[in-house]
């Protein structure tokens, strides 16, 4: 076996990996998938039934007394936690990515820019630690009732009640605190790597440096700007564990305003594997592998969304000619 045939077989092994655990998760939940119909997308009941009875079968299905299977809090709140860290994470991480690239100096620059990347190594369960001990106390008690009070009055979704400090709010600040970093270094390294020669024509044409940073600097890092945007948005859909602690993990329940408890689907599934195991008919495991499934969808969606908006938009000369 030559070298390039050993080349194909390493890349190979990567979309073959996915095609594995997407066809074991279809395989798995299948018998979950035909018993909760289309309804499991729309329905935000999730009940596991009377454990301690016995099975009864339904459609052809047994399941415990009362189960019922829905996810659509789940879909909701994966969605919604999601956006608010994009919405916090994509302004920080341009702005911090610009000022590594053009204010700090050369011989600062590496340190600093190790350190922002070094965020990036941190546990997730540290996040959620940090959040649970810090933030969820300092969000409840002073910033929750200060947006209530200022922004709720004009915005319906910051009116109260504010809570005790977990929910959507507090796990998208603690989802953006983990995905600025990808942003930032990122970004800032396809900065640093363009030409000096495209600032020093448009400065030389009398631009100013914000106008030559705006104009030519960042469409140029357009493609990987987009990227980094969807890699961090991969990131904050399958967070789990600094979730788990910071969001309430609400249980069939939509929110009703930004600091509402909130569950995602990769928290719950490991806050509920545990419960699940008790089902001796095995529909709640199963439930739950329905669950990845439909997040890996998601995912898949949004990734190929992403190659579009790469295709298209990311792409200056076609821009440029729409």
């Amino acid at each position: 076996m030559n070298f390039r045939s050993l080349l194909a077989i390493a890349a190979g092994l990567l979309p073959a990996s996915l095609v594995a655990i997407v066809a074991f998760l279809a395989i798995y939940s299948w018998p979950a998938a035909h018993f909760n119909g289309f309804g499991f997308v729309v329905r935000d009941t999730w009940n596991l039934g009377n454990l301690y009875a016995d099975p009864i079968t339904v459609a052809g299905t047994a399941i415990q007394p009362g189960a019922q299977y829905g996810i659509l809090f789940l879909i909701v709140g994966t969605l919604l936690s999601t956006l608010v860290a994009l919405a916090i994470a994509l302004p920080v991480g341009v702005g911090a990515a610009i000022f590594l690239a053009e204010a700090v100096p050369q011989h600062l620059r590496t340190w600093i820019s190790f350190l922002v990347e070094l965020l990036v190594a941190i546990p997730s369960v540290v996040f959620g630690l940090w959040g649970y001990v810090v933030v969820i106390p300092f969000l409840g008690q002073h910033v929750f009732p200060l947006l209530a009070h200022t922004l709720g009055t004009v915005i319906p979704f910051f009116r109260g009640p504010t809570g005790s400090g977990y929910g959507l709010l507090t796990s998208g600040l603690v989802l953006s605190l983990m995905v600025v970093p990808l942003i930032a270094a990122t970004l800032r390294d396809a900065l640093v790597s363009q030409p000096p020669a495209l600032r020093e024509a448009a400065l030389g044409l009398g631009a100013t440096r914000f106008e030559a940073l705006w104009r030519v600097a960042l469409p140029g890092v357009r493609r990987t700007l987009i990227g980094a945007t969807f890699l961090a948005l991969g990131r904050a859909l399958g967070e789990t564990m600094a979730v788990l602690m910071v969001s309430g993990n609400a249980l069939n329940y939509l929110p009703r305003n930004i600091y509402d408890p909130i569950s995602t689907m990769a928290a719950f599934i490991v806050s509920q594997l545990d419960s699940g195991l008790q089902d001796p008919t095995g529909m709640a495991v199963r439930s739950l592998a329905e669950i990845a499934l439909v997040l890996c969808v998601i995912s898949v969606i949004i990734n190929a969304l992403a190659r579009m908006l790469l295709l298209f938009w990311g792409n200056p000369q076609r821009s440029m000619a729409g």
